[in-house]
C-alpha cells in the first residue's frame, strides 16, 4: 500500500506543483516594467542619470526608526538609495551620519589647537543640505499570496507519501515602498513616490547591468544585490526612485537663490520709510530685535522688506542682522 500511495506522489506532485505555480506565479507586472523601461524580455532595469545635479541632498533613515531590514539580513536602507543616488548624479550627496560625525570630531580637534598650522578645518566650511530624502518600507512580505500544497496531497495521497510533500510551501515575495523628498528651506514635502515589485520581476530586471559587475554589484550593498528579497525591495526602491526623477522637472536649478531670503532683526529701534530715498513719511516705527522679512530688492544700503503685519517699507542695511 505505501510502495502504491508514492508511485501516486511522484506522478502528482508535478502537475499539482505546476497548478499551484500557475496561480501563483504570474509574469512580471506591467506596471513595473513600464516604469522601469522594460518593454520586452531584451529590456533593463537600469538606474537614471542627470545632466547635472539639482542640489545638495541628505538621505535619512525613516522617521520611526522601525530596523526592518536587519531581520532580513539586509543594510540600511539608506546605503542603497546613496547608491542610486550617486550613480544617477541627480544630486550632490551630503553626509549627515557617520561622516558628519567625523567632521565634529575634525573641528573639535582644531579648537583645541591639536591640527597642523593652516589644516584649513574650520565654521563656514559645510555645505547644505538643499533637500532630504526618507526611503521607507510600507510593506514587505517574504511569503505574501504563498499557497501550501501539501494538504492537497496529502489529501490524495493520505499516509507517510503525503506527508513526504506536506510541507512544501509556495512563497511570492513582495515589497511596497516610499520615497518622500523634502524641501529644508521651507519644509516643503516636494515628492512623494511609490515603488512595488515582487519575485517575478526578477526575471526581467535580471538581463540588465544592475545586478553585474558594472552596476550594484560592485558597490558592496550586501543582501539587496545577492539574496532574493533583497533583490525585491531594490526593484521597488528602484521603481520609485525612477519616478522620483521623472517628477524633478519642477525643482529650480537654483535652490539657494531660489527660497525665499532669510528673516533678519533690528539692532536698535528704526523707521519703517515708504521709498528708499526716505523723503516720504515713515510707514511705523521699528522696536529693537523686531523680525523683519527681506523681499530681495535693494537700493543702495536700503533694503525694501516686510515686517508680521504685511506692512512693506525700506530699513537701512546697517540696522538689520540675520536673525536668530
Amino acid at each position: 500500500m505505501v510502495k502504491l500511495q508514492i508511485l501516486l506522489a511522484r506522478r502528482l506532485l508535478p502537475s499539482l506543483v505546476a497548478l499551484a505555480l500557475s496561480g501563483t506565479a504570474p509574469d512580471a507586472s506591467a506596471g513595473l516594467r513600464d516604469r522601469l523601461g522594460i518593454g520586452s524580455r531584451t529590456g533593463t532595469a537600469d538606474i537614471p542619470t542627470c545632466a547635472r545635479p539639482l542640489g545638495s541632498l541628505a538621505v535619512l533613515e525613516p522617521e520611526d526608526r522601525r530596523d526592518w531590514w536587519s531581520g532580513e539580513q539586509l543594510p540600511a536602507p539608506s546605503r542603497l538609495i546613496k547608491a542610486f543616488v550617486s550613480r544617477s548624479r541627480c544630486f550632490t550627496l551630503v553626509d549627515r551620519g557617520a561622516g558628519l560625525e567625523l567632521a565634529h570630531q575634525e573641528r573639535a580637534l582644531g579648537a583645541a589647537g591639536q591640527l597642523r598650522n593652516r589644516s584649513n578645518m574650520g565654521k563656514g566650511q559645510m555645505r547644505a543640505a538643499d533637500y532630504a530624502l526618507i526611503p521607507d518600507v510600507v510593506s514587505r512580505n517574504s511569503d505574501a499570496g504563498g499557497g501550501r500544497i501539501g494538504g492537497v496531497v496529502s489529501s490524495l495521497i493520505g499516509g507517510r507519501a503525503g506527508s513526504l510533500v506536506g510541507d512544501l510551501s509556495l512563497r511570492r515575495r513582495t515589497a511596497d515602498v516610499t520615497l518622500a523628498l523634502t524641501d529644508l528651506r521651507s519644509s516643503e514635502q516636494v515628492a512623494v513616490t511609490e515603488g512595488n515589485a515582487r519575485r517575478t520581476d526578477l526575471g526581467w530586471a535580471g538581463q540588465g547591468t544592475l545586478w553585474g559587475a558594472g552596476g550594484l554589484g560592485r558597490l558592496g550593498l550586501g543582501g539587496y544585490t545577492t539574496t532574493e528579497m533583497g533583490k525585491v525591495i531594490t526593484l521597488a526602491y528602484l521603481q520609485a526612485y525612477r519616478q522620483l526623477v521623472s517628477e524633478l522637472g519642477g525643482l529650480p536649478a537654483d535652490p539657494v537663490n531660489a527660497a525665499a531670503a532669510q528673516a533678519v532683526s533690528l539692532l536698535k529701534p528704526g523707521r519703517l520709510l515708504a521709498d528708499p530715498q526716505g523723503s516720504g513719511a515713515a510707514v511705523r516705527t521699528l522696536e529693537a530685535g523686531q523680525l523683519l522679512y527681506p523681499t530681495g530688492a535693494r537700493q543702495g544700503r536700503m533694503w525694501e522688506v516686510d515686517d508680521e503685519m504685511g506692512n512693506r517699507g525700506w530699513v537701512s542695511a546697517t540696522l538689520l542682522q540675520q536673525a536668530r
